[in-house]
Parts: structure tokens; C-alpha cells; sequence
């Protein structure tokens, strides 16, 4: 194990759309960012077998590619990337401390964290079986390749009904599952979506099995948490709504958080509750959630990270 020090002025956790983007526009400030990837680097993109909705390409494109390409990017303009995990950070001493699983020590006069989130998932064999291949955890994303197609999709609170009602804009039938016999959601929510005629709702009930072939998805088991007994529905794809949990455990009782462990941030900004630290990406943004979103704030957070090495200098 080495114990060696590393110093620089930017210092990146997380290697998805907001650490790639914070990456490539401190480096072309000059500020020789170093970005320490993790062990899965590029996020949610990395489960995202095609992209239609990134600004810039007429053609669908593969999000493990679109990965590369950025930080192939940020490389290119002097990002040095490590690939470690951290494990430890101090926010209460100036630079910044972080620590990686490999024993190196990092800091940071700022310090930007990119560290993403990730959908809660049923955590059922098949789920991963047909993930990509009918299973989707983001009907934003993935709606449109199910134009015409019956869908269902399981959860109770605001975005599984939001993301049903999304989803009527392109399939033909839309089947909402749930566990329980009332919906969290807000009343205005779920006004909108019984008075859909697209959209059924399956009351006390839960994902038992995702079924299906070579194709993909053609259907679910559900089973009944009132009596055990089992029904079979027939869909082309199934939507995951039961929440994400933004990577932030590393920073319990050091940053301010919401209940749900988002990083709280200064409105209009990427700002956290220490000066000279940011959040960027789905540790932050709990509401759109999307790659060129994390992007934009990644791009905020090192034009304020070297509006704050400036003030210091």
C-alpha cells in the first residue's frame, strides 16, 4: 500500500457526466484537475444501452460510449484521472483530505462531488436478466423505445406517477403497480392519473417475476400481499419507480443533506454547505435526474470552483 500525497487544486469524485464535465472545464482553466473515478466509472450511463436525448448526435448512441467519449475529452485537455475508490473524507481541514481504498491520500483546495446516484431496484434475478432489455429504471429515458406497447411500472409515490403519466404519451396501455391499496403521491398527482384512460392500476400487489425470452421482456408474475396468490399480465416493458439513493454516505454529518441524503446546494448554484466544496449531478438533483443535466452542473461547479481559487489567490 502506498501512502503518497497528492495535491491539486481541483479534486473530482466521481467519473459520470457531472465529474467528466467539471473535469474538462477546469482543465482548460488551467487548473489541473484530478478526478478520482471509482470502481464503476460513468454511472448510470454505463446501463444505458441507447441515448437518443443527449444534445449533439442525429443517431441513437450507446451511453457506455458516450462515457468514453467524455472522458476520453477530459483526458485530452489535462485531466489526470486515477482510478481509485475513496473511502474517507475530511471537509474540516483545508485542502480538503480525501482517502482511497488503495491507501493514496488526495487533496484538494476545492473539492467537486460527482459520485451520482442509483435507482433502488427490486433486487428480483430476472430484473437484471432483462435490464436494458425491457427492464428500465427511467421512463424519461426510455419511454419512447415502447411507442405503441403495453407497459407497467411499480411504485407509489410522486415519480412512479409521474412517470406513468409520461409514459401514456407513447404506449398504448399503461398497468401501475403497487404493494399497498393507496398511493403516496400527491392528490393533484394522483387526480390526474385515475382520470387517465390509458392507465390501470393493480392495488395490493408486488413483482413477483419479470418474464420473458430472446426478445425481451413479455410479461410479469405478480403476486398478492394480501393471500400469496399469483396473476400474469402481458407487457413489453416494465419500469422500475421505487427511488434512488444519491452516493453520499461518505459525507453524513459533514454537508448538509435532505432527508433522502441529496446534497443540499445554494439555489442557483452547486455551492454546499462548506465553502469550496460542490456537488454536482445526482447527488444533488433529485428532481430531472439525466446525463445532460449532471452535465450542467458539472460545468457550474468548476466555473465556481475557479471563481473561488481566483478570490483566494
Amino acid at each position: 500500500m502506498s501512502n503518497t500525497n497528492t495535491h491539486t487544486k481541483v479534486l473530482i469524485i466521481g467519473s459520470g457526466p457531472a465529474g467528466y464535465t467539471a473535469a474538462i472545464y477546469a482543465a482548460r482553466a488551467n487548473l489541473n484537475p484530478i478526478l478520482v473515478t471509482g470502481y464503476e466509472p460513468g454511472g448510470q450511463l454505463m446501463i444505458t444501452t441507447e441515448v437518443e436525448n443527449y444534445p449533439g448526435f442525429a443517431e441513437k448512441i450507446e451511453g457506455p460510449w458516450l462515457v468514453d467519449q467524455m472522458r476520453a475529452q477530459a483526458e485530452n485537455v489535462g485531466t489526470e484521472m486515477i482510478s481509485d475508490y475513496i473511502v474517507d473524507v475530511d471537509t474540516t481541514q483545508r485542502p480538503f483530505k480525501a482517502t482511497g481504498q488503495s491507501g493514496e491520500v488526495y487533496t484538494g483546495d476545492t473539492l467537486i462531488i460527482a459520485t451520482g446516484a442509483k435507482a433502488r431496484w427490486l433486487g428480483i434475478e430476472s430484473e437484471q436478466t432483462f435490464q436494458g432489455r425491457g427492464v428500465s429504471a427511467c421512463a424519461t429515458c426510455d419511454g419512447f423505445f415502447f411507442k405503441n406497447q403495453e407497459v407497467a411500472i411499480v411504485g407509489g409515490g410522486n415519480s412512479a406517477v409521474e412517470e406513468a403519466l409520461f409514459l401514456t404519451n407513447f404506449c398504448s396501455k399503461v398497468t401501475l403497480i403497487h404493494r399497498r391499496d393507496s398511493l403516496r403521491a400527491e392528490k393533484i398527482m394522483q387526480d390526474r392519473l385515475f382520470a387517465s384512460d390509458k392507465v390501470s392500476v393493480i392495488w395490493d400487489h408486488e413483482v413477483d417475476e419479470i418474464l420473458g425470452d430472446d426478445t425481451g421482456v413479455t410479461g410479469l408474475r405478480l403476486k398478492s400481499t394480501k393471500d400469496d396468490s399469483t396473476q400474469n399480465i402481458d407487457v413489453q416493458g416494465f419500469f422500475v419507480a421505487i427511488g434512488h439513493d444519491p452516493a453520499t454516505e461518505l459525507f453524513k454529518g459533514k454537508l448538509d443533506m435532505d432527508e433522502s441524503g441529496y446534497l443540499i446546494t445554494a439555489a442557483d448554484s452547486t455551492k454546499t454547505s462548506i465553502d469550496g466544496i460542490y456537488g454536482a449531478g445526482d447527488v444533488a438533483d433529485h428532481t430531472y435526474r439525466q446525463a445532460i443535466t449532471a452535465a450542467g452542473m458539472g460545468c457550474m461547479a468548476a466555473l465556481e470552483a475557479e471563481k473561488h481559487l481566483s478570490s483566494k489567490a
